[in-house]
């Protein structure tokens, strides 16, 4: 049905389109050419108002219409073309009429194309911010233009067809409730971040949990600080979500610093008797080497700006008092190997890791493409900040990248809400949280 509707449009817009060619032989007076110029009009009108079939949600709705806008147009830009080509070689019409023609015919082809990428880029997440630049700056220029749209239209189709479908999986599977555990879950953020409520630093993780079930919480603890500090703050936060819920214990899934904050907690902080479960993503358990090797080629100077600058801004941010320093400094190799000393496992929590590593410095942007050099050199393989064997701990699983693009330590955590090929970040976690119900957590 849906190829049928897209084939129906095309045909139309390319038969209106030569149909607006060949007027200009019509032998027919010019007010009766206006009046049929404007029929023709309203049935492109038409193509632009018809809603075609349904998608699941507004936003890709939107996406849908102008994918489809895009296609039916560039079809028909070919289709006409090749009508052009032939009508101005056999047409006897003035050379007036025969340029007029073809301005008004790309012109209004032009426009359901323009319609559709207008479209797109109110409901698509997925175009990234250098090709909307890109467009910006040379939507004018011939050949370049047409790669442009094309790759709208494919990154478009792409992320609707794969919400589309992600939508319709939890739909299926919502009222078995497979993510809702015996434990509520805290997630627990890394450094340089906080739980704003406007920008989740989890993307589109949470939201995926829920609809499967589960509770969430979060960590709440400032964005930099010793280990020792935010494992006090999360220490609350743990207390306050097992007042809140009645709940036994908790669940903790924790990312980066993260981790590190939530092992503290349980082992010297006594939250042992709390937690059930401690899932650590991408955790530099064992310290980053790159942070000892950067601790001692930057000067001080340059240390102090950085720290008196950041803690500046994060405490208008909403911290309340912030330490850039301690918190990079715990993430020390050296300072790590003498602090896990003082962190033993407790045998009432059951201990998980995952890691993932990218492929080359391309698979992602700023400071982990430059992070991902310095590390690969020093320890091997990494995600830009964490190389593999430190972030392992309790039972390991390394996630392999599938295609050259890798996954970055922000790609874990949705940081950038990316659709990666090969890796459906959602699901991940999904399966993460179904098997911590069948484990009885």
């Amino acid at each position: 049905m849906k190829k049928a509707f897209l084939l129906f449009d095309i045909i139309i817009v390319s038969l209106l389109s030569c149909c607006m060619i060949y007027l200009c032989d019509l032998a027919v007076g010019a007010p009766l050419k206006v009046v049929l110029t404007a029929v023709l009009a309203v049935g492109y009108i038409v193509i632009l108002l018809r809603r075609g079939q349904q998608a699941p949600a507004p936003r890709l709705r939107r996406i849908q219409r102008g994918a489809d806008l895009i296609l039916t147009g560039g079809w028909s830009a070919v289709i006409s073309v090749i009508a052009m080509i032939v009508w101005m070689a056999k047409s006897g019409a003035a050379i007036g009429f025969k340029i007029g023609g073809a301005v008004i015919t790309a012109a209004v082809i032009g426009f359901l194309i323009f319609v559709g990428v207008i479209k797109v880029v109110s409901g698509a997440k997925q175009i990234k911010i250098k090709d909307h630049i890109l467009m910006l700056m040379l939507w004018w220029c011939p050949v370049v233009n047409i790669f442009l749209v094309r790759k709208f239209y494919q990154t478009a189709r792409r992320e609707y067809i794969i919400e589309a479908d992600r939508i319709e999986l939890d739909n299926a599977r919502a009222e078995n409730e497979i993510c809702r555990t015996k434990y509520p879950i805290i997630m627990v953020h890394g450094i340089f971040f906080r739980d704003w409520q406007l920008v989740n630093y989890w993307g589109r993780i949470p939201a995926a949990l829920i609809k499967n079930g589960a509770k969430i919480y979060y960590g709440k603890q400032q964005s930099s600080l010793a280990v020792a500090d935010s494992a006090a703050e999360l220490k609350e936060t743990i207390l306050s979500v097992i007042r809140e819920t009645g709940a036994e214990k908790v669940n903790i899934i924790a990312h980066s610093k993260g981790g590190l904050d939530s092992r503290y907690a349980i082992s010297c902080l006594g939250m042992d008797k709390y937690v059930a479960t401690l899932t650590t993503m991408n955790t530099p358990h064992e310290g980053c080497d790159m942070v000892d090797f950067l601790l001692e080629k930057v000067p001080d100077g340059m240390k102090g700006f950085l720290e008196r600058k950041y803690n500046a801004v994060f405490h208008k941010l909403g911290d309340t008092a912030p330490d850039f320093m301690a918190g990079v400094n715990d993430l020390s190799a050296i300072n790590r190997r003498e602090q896990n000393k003082n962190m033993p496992d407790s045998p009432n929590v059951s201990y998980r890791s995952f890691m993932t590593v990218m492929d080359e410095a391309g698979s992602a942007g700023f400071p982990l493409n430059i992070g991902y050099i310095l590390i690969k050199k020093l320890n091997g393989a990494n995600d830009g900040l964490v190389w593999e064997d430190s972030a392992k701990h309790g039972d390991f699983t390394l996630i392999k990248p599938k295609h050259k693009r890798g996954i970055s330590h922000g790609d874990i955590v949705d940081l950038m809400r990316e659709n990666i090929d090969g890796f459906d970040v959602r699901e991940f976690y999904v399966d993460i949280v179904r098997k911590l119900k069948e484990q009885g957590y």
